[in-house]
């Protein structure tokens, strides 16, 4: 298997709101909230139009798209065996993704992650991690991460306690390590972790420029550039509207946006982005290859709903 993704397996509910329910609910736009309170969840959905329904979860995101790209892929994250597990499994089976990991009667339901679209596209995210955040050492198959050219990992997934056992259990056994810093609120909570993760663990780090500028406290892009250049591993950083820069070592690569295109909502993005460079770097292509097949991939995503590509379209 090329690659192995570990994440939280979480069923994604996507809903259109207005900026005031935003507002009203206490909500940050753009990010991530972990709701912890299963009828705080429920309170939130009763008002709400679903608009789709679809297996998620940043890593499982990454994967389908390098999936249809012809990779061989598989996936770990822990479902409930419940309704929205079974639909979770098939979700990514439909996919060609070998899912590692057989569900069973949990405490806790699957995972949902209420997304938000606001009419200017961004979207907002509440997530009720359910069983998904419960993922232990018995859950990482030790012969399916040996066997992976490489695991990709999120910053979602990285909690004290089991959680974080089995990102020790994951890494420790793998050929090599690539992670996404998934969200400023992840970066702020595990900071000191984050950091020793990037500096000593990751082959590959995926961020976005607040979640590495929030990391290394940089006071602008150029020291961004600077910690990137002195780690000597890879770094890939996606910038909006400025494009993208992969750097390793005294490599600096930048690559631009698609112009021209109809933002529905960015979902996604940033997944579909790893899954595109992804897949360049572990079929050998050159960084700038890399981050154009990240770029194609994110601007597909973004003008339609939800975080997976429609292979038909």
């Amino acid at each position: 298997m090329k690659i192995l993704g570990i994440g939280n397996a979480i069923v994604d509910v996507i809903c259109k709101v207005e900026d005031n329910f935003i507002s009203q609910n206490n909500l940050t736009k753009s990010t991530m909230k972990l709701i912890f309170d299963e009828g705080e969840f429920k309170k939130l959905l009763t008002n709400l139009k679903i608009e789709k329904t679809v297996s998620g979860g940043s890593v499982a995101n990454s994967i389908v798209g390098l999936s249809q790209l012809g990779n061989k892929v598989g996936f770990i994250g822990k479902v409930n065996d419940d309704e929205f597990g079974s639909k979770y499994e098939e979700g990514l089976k439909k996919e060609k993704v070998k899912y590692i990991y057989s569900k069973k009667k949990e405490e806790l339901p699957t995972g949902t992650c209420l997304i938000l679209v606001t009419p200017d596209s961004e979207r907002t995210m509440c997530t009720f991690l359910g069983t998904a955040g419960k993922i232990n050492e018995s859950d990482v198959d030790v012969d399916a991460v040996k066997e992976s050219e490489i695991i990709l990992l999120e910053g979602y997934l990285w909690d004290e306690g089991d959680p974080k056992k089995a990102f020790e259990k994951a890494i420790t056994n793998a050929n090599k390590v690539a992670m996404s810093l998934s969200d400023q609120f992840c970066v702020d909570r595990h900071k000191p972790h984050f950091l020793d993760l990037v500096k000593n663990r990751l082959d590959v780090t995926f961020a976005n420029e607040q979640e590495i500028t929030a990391l290394i406290d940089a006071k602008n892009f150029d020291e961004v550039i600077n910690f990137s250049k002195a780690l000597g591993k890879l770094l890939v950083i996606t910038r909006g509207e400025k494009g993208a820069v992969a750097i390793k070592g005294e490599e600096v690569v930048e690559c631009g946006i698609k112009k021209n295109i109809k933002l529905v909502d960015l979902t996604g993005a940033g997944d579909l982005f790893a899954a595109g460079f992804l897949h360049g770097h572990v079929n050998n292509l050159h960084l700038a290859e890399c981050l154009k097949k990240g770029t194609e991939m994110s601007s597909k995503v973004i003008q339609q709903i939800g975080a997976r590509l429609n292979p038909n379209e």
